[in-house]
């Protein structure tokens, strides 16, 4: 009988081969649909975790006692802010280097860390070793970054609010270069990019940006006082004479642009003009992007000292160095970089 039925069957598809093509594809596509559906919306719980895990940090292993912000910051100092736009929560060694190397030469201030990311609500942190780690420092917060409420009462409102605005090439970095001029204006304080590792306090670099090199300023680096004028400049051009679609228009050529013009002048070099100070590159930028490969390169402690004389933070320039692979422990720059200013993360990094 079972015979009997499968040749009906098999008559029945051949005579409707069309239907039966239409009827499987129908089928797989519900199943693919209801996998896909469901996937989406299980519960949370029922997967893994959705991140790179690992045991809760020690403070007193990584952060000795004997350092010195046990009291958390003044309320009468500044802030440090670094700004993640993107999604990512899962921060890497340098991102977690740059604010534990902040969080150390600025006791007294609040290190201030915007990412995306982070749910608004007020829920705990993501469980991953950065967050951990980075909670040790008494003077760190990390907090959600509400993007409509940063631009308000700013000229980038209408800006960011434009529809097509995140179909843009470079709408990250461009986004980044927004936040940081924005929170200058707004806060004051000093802004960092999150592949810096700063060597030395930065409080006393006032109202003041970096060269990167032969008549190029770079906003990586911002110090400046609230609602300064320079500031307030830079929100303007970034709206009236705004690019998205070229690399760099928004950032190093639109600091470049308004401070010629703040100076009127054809050539940027080392100076302060209007109270406003173009530093040298040494100061925040020692290694130029186009050496970046010298972070990787074996140097000695002599050789350490005598290079970062004169340096408060040095810019590892991520975007052109973050698929090296560094070894720990080794003479290499970084690596000592990493040993003697973000020890805590340069531990976790050994044990990994």
């Amino acid at each position: 009988r079972m015979l009997s039925c499968l040749l009906k069957l098999t008559r029945v598809v051949l005579s409707h081969r069309l239907w039966a093509l239409f009827i499987l594809i129908f089928v797989f596509v519900s199943f693919a649909y209801h996998k896909l559906y469901w996937g989406m919306w299980e519960d949370p719980k029922s997967r893994g975790p959705p991140y790179s895990l690992s045991a809760e940090i020690s403070c007193a292993h990584y952060v000795p006692s004997s350092l010195n912000i046990a009291a958390g910051p003044s309320p009468s100092t500044g802030n440090v802010f670094f700004v993640e736009t993107s999604e990512q929560i899962t921060p890497s060694y340098l991102f977690s280097c740059s604010v534990e190397s902040a969080a150390r030469t600025h006791p007294g201030s609040r290190v201030v860390v915007l990412m995306k990311g982070l749910a608004k609500e007020n829920a705990s942190l993501p469980k991953h070793w950065a967050f951990s780690l980075l909670s040790c420092f008494p003077n760190v917060e990390m907090r959600p970054l509400d993007l409509t409420e940063l631009f308000s009462g700013t000229p980038l409102k209408r800006w960011y609010l434009r529809p097509l605005r995140h179909w843009e090439p470079h709408f990250l970095p461009v986004l980044s270069d927004a936040c940081r001029i924005v929170l200058m204006w707004k806060f004051g304080g000093i802004y960092l990019d999150t592949d810096f590792i700063v060597l030395k306090n930065l409080e006393n670099l006032t109202n003041a940006l970096g060269i990167q090199d032969y008549d190029v300023l770079n906003g990586a680096f911002l110090s400046f006082k609230p609602k300064h004028k320079f500031m307030e400049l830079c929100m303007q051009d970034f709206v009236q004479n705004y690019n998205g679609w070229v690399w760099g228009h928004q950032g190093p050529e639109l600091l470049t642009r308004v401070f010629k013009k703040w100076c009127s002048i054809q050539t940027i070099k080392s100076m302060s003009c209007k109270g406003v100070s173009a530093l040298a590159p040494e100061v925040v930028y020692p290694i130029p992007w186009q050496d970046w490969k010298k972070l990787f390169e074996a140097v000695s402690a002599l050789e350490l000292r005598k290079l970062l004389k004169n340096t408060h933070a040095v810019h590892i320039w991520n975007k052109l160095s973050h698929g090296t692979k560094l070894e720990i422990p080794s003479q290499a720059l970084l690596a000592q970089l990493y040993s003697q200013f973000c020890p805590a993360t340069y531990t976790k990094m050994k044990q990994d």
